[in-house]
């Protein structure tokens, strides 16, 4: 993955589109600090990180999960609305 960040953003973006509770993704430190970020801002309940665990006689996934608790206005208004990134690999700012 070219741009870990911007997949993070468009996963916030199409679960609070279709209306879900949570969204998960691969964690990072980074992912984790911008999750911190919104929730002290109070656009999300919540996040934690999930380790990876074994199904049956499988090996577990090698990487940790990062779950977000999406927040709803009192109507089920949307709280997050038009999240985008302006600094990419592709173009600086």
């Amino acid at each position: 993955m070219t741009d870990p960040i911007a997949d993070m953003l468009t996963r916030i973006r199409n679960a609070v589109t279709a209306k879900h509770t949570r969204v998960d993704m691969p964690a990072s430190r980074i992912k984790a600090d911008i999750a911190r970020i919104l929730q002290d801002e109070g656009y999300i309940q919540g996040f934690k990180t999930l380790e990876p665990v074994a199904e049956g006689k499988t090996p577990p996934p090698p990487v940790k999960t990062l779950r977000l608790f999406l927040k709803y206005g009192p109507h089920g208004e949307k709280l997050i609305t038009g999240v985008q990134r302006i600094s990419r690999p592709g173009r600086r700012v």
